[in-house]
């Protein structure tokens, strides 16, 4: 839709209200609600103005103001609302040069679908994002001087086997990493996820399949079929919002947090990838795990910068928790065609050409989803144009291997300071295209050392009162 078109759809749909919304820098969204007589065509060139210095990594608080401009092709009604409310993503701007705003993560993601286009490699990359989470029935924590603690929990969780509910315990709770597949009774949140994917099907959001995830405590995933780069990363976020909503709906609470269970599986998000040239796939070929020598260079290019790209595709301090041996996550940085410890896979339920695209197994759904796959194209790209060789397939249980066998395949950082040392010393290739700028990947370090990681240096852990109290 266009600007009039979006005017007369709000008309049509008795709308009252129109919520403008963006995702600040770790990639949450933000918004504001205008009542609709307040918006007119001149809305969509002239944006509305916010203070950007109140927006996490964002603007100082002499350079505060900035405009949102809304895209009228996001538009879309709010399920959730009691009063009809349109909602459009925004664009950044500069309300005095009018220049797209370098930190706006939408922006640097669209820098990236044309960078791509400008390289001559090919026209549009594609996503598919596998974003896992947790729906608890109780979540509390806190933090003080003088306390620090969480505390999560779900009735199916296999350590309430022996607890006392109302009503009698019924049992039928997976036991600790049983929980992929099970029907129900012991899949206890089957008609939660459907409703979740039917809200996600009236918002525009095509979804390929639900179903519990490994981790007891209610682990959940429901997959999207893919799309180009931009607009998955617009259905991430929206996705994100109707888990967590259908979740409150119900009475539950959902997290996108990659560990909150301890010894449990943690929630990852794989990334499918491939990229297409005038409708015709580019990484089917008759190489390894049937891939074109062009697709084995983008997984080359991946591999490569992957302890780079974990500032962006790993960027909490709980990433890595999850990012440690065992639990399936994968912290080797090697290729496979059927490997799921494999840093690199490549999918082999399809022989289809149109279905040969690369597996990150590594990121998790804490990040910014517009950041991560412009930063994981990036790479690709750069491999693809440095002809970087992945190096030998890894076809066996790399948690089996040797010492010295495990000792000469790469590692990804971990923990976020390191990943963000490596960002520093290796964004070359990010920089290309003027996709990411200077600026964008040094706010992004100094936020995530200023505002998490020195933070959590400084707090006392409840773990540490077990080991060292009585010393």
């Amino acid at each position: 839709m266009n600007a009039k078109q979006v005017l007369e759809f709000a008309k049509k749909n008795d709308v009252v209200m129109v919520d403008l919304r963006f995702t600040d820098w770790p990639g949450t969204w933000q918004h504001c609600s205008y009542p609709i007589d307040f918006i007119d065509e001149a809305t969509f060139e002239d944006g509305q103005g916010f203070d950007g210095s109140s927006i996490r990594g964002w603007q100082s608080i002499d350079e505060s103001d900035m405009l949102m401009v809304p895209d009228p092709e996001t538009a879309f009604i709010d399920p959730f609302f009691k009063h009809p409310t349109l909602v459009m993503y925004c664009d950044i701007q500069d309300p005095i040069t009018r220049e797209r705003y370098s930190r706006d993560p939408r922006y640097i993601a669209t820098k990236a679908e044309n960078y791509l286009k400008q390289s001559g490699i090919g026209d549009t990359a594609f996503f598919g994002p596998e974003a896992e989470f947790f729906i608890f029935s109780d979540a509390r924590f806190s933090t003080g001087p003088d306390h620090g603690f969480y505390s999560v929990d779900s009735p199916e969780a296999s350590w309430n086997s022996g607890t006392e509910e109302p009503g009698g315990n019924l049992a039928y709770k997976p036991r600790a990493q049983e929980g992929y597949f099970p029907a129900p009774p012991l899949d206890s949140q089957q008609d939660i996820r459907s409703e979740m994917c039917m809200v996600m099907k009236e918002l525009g959001i095509a979804v390929e399949a639900q179903h519990h995830e490994v981790a007891t405590a209610g682990q959940a995933e429901i997959d999207m079929v893919f799309d180009s780069l931009v607009s998955m990363a617009d259905k991430v976020v929206k996705y994100k919002y109707v888990v967590k909503n259908v979740a409150r709906a119900n009475g539950l609470t959902a997290t996108f947090m990659p560990k909150p269970v301890f010894e449990g599986n943690g929630s990852g998000m794989h990334c499918h990838q491939s990229i297409w040239q005038d409708g015709k796939p580019l990484f089917a070929g008759d190489g390894y795990g049937g891939f074109s020598q062009l697709g084995l260079h983008y997984v080359g290019g991946i591999i490569k910068h992957s302890r780079a790209l974990a500032a962006f595709t790993n960027p909490t301090t709980n990433s890595y928790k999850r990012l440690t041996p065992g639990y399936e996550a994968p912290v080797k940085l090697a290729l496979s065609s059927r490997n799921r410890s494999a840093a690199c896979r490549i999918p082999m339920y399809s022989q289809s050409p149109k279905a040969k695209r690369i597996e990150v197994r590594y990121p998790d759904p804490s990040c910014n989803p517009y950041l991560a796959f412009s930063a994981m194209l990036m790479a690709g790209i750069d491999g693809i144009e440095n002809k970087i060789d992945p190096g030998e397939p890894l076809d066996k249980n790399i948690y089996g291997l040797s010492p010295e066998e495990a000792a000469n395949i790469p590692s990804m950082p971990g923990s976020l300071d390191e990943a963000l040392e490596c960002l520093e010393e290796d964004h070359a290739f990010l920089l290309k295209g003027d996709v990411f700028t200077e600026d964008a990947i040094q706010g992004w370090i100094n936020y995530k050392r200023e505002e998490e990681v020195n933070p959590m240096r400084l707090r006392p852990h409840p773990h540490e009162f077990e080991l060292y109290y009585d010393i």
